[in-house]
């Protein structure tokens, strides 16, 4: 089982994945349709940053603007070589076991248009399509997703 911990971003093989998550986001979509928060961004109050050393990393940051009891999933990004191993399942799990200790009741997400991986694993995860929100409303390759972490909602 992979090991998911909290950890700085700003550390050589957390930076590592960041960039690479940057580059791959950057050979699919044009300047200006990436919305990956930088490191600083992710040492701020209110982000808590996932590691699965050194396969992949994701970010929950609180409250967002899907509301107060919602966490906004960001720089999820597992390497090339570790896809298929469960280890995005993982991260993804280990966050969504941690939001209801700070009050989160639902997670929210954007991926983008050309992100099939992504439009395939989050669905599979228990991920709905919803309304393009905050920042991405109208934007041309966003999609966004949200699930609710309590029963019966």
């Amino acid at each position: 089982m992979q090991r998911i911990a909290v950890e700085p971003p700003r550390q050589p093989e957390a930076e590592e994945l960041l960039a690479l998550g940057a580059a791959y986001a950057h050979s699919l979509y044009p300047p200006g349709a990436c919305f990956l928060l930088d490191v600083a961004t992710l040492e701020l109050p209110g982000v808590t940053f996932y590691v699965a050393r050194v396969h992949g990393c994701a970010a929950l940051v609180t409250p967002s603007q899907a509301g107060a009891d919602a966490g906004e999933l960001k720089r999820m990004f597992v390497r090339a070589e570790a896809r298929g191993t469960g280890v995005a399942g993982a991260i993804l799990g280990r966050i969504e076991s941690d939001a209801p200790a700070v009050g989160l009741e639902r997670i929210v997400l954007e991926t983008g248009t050309r992100h099939t991986a992504a439009l395939s694993f989050y669905p599979r995860h228990g991920y709905k399509p919803v309304p393009q929100f905050g920042e991405y409303v109208g934007e041309e390759f966003s999609v966004c997703f949200a699930k609710d972490l309590l029963p019966g909602r």
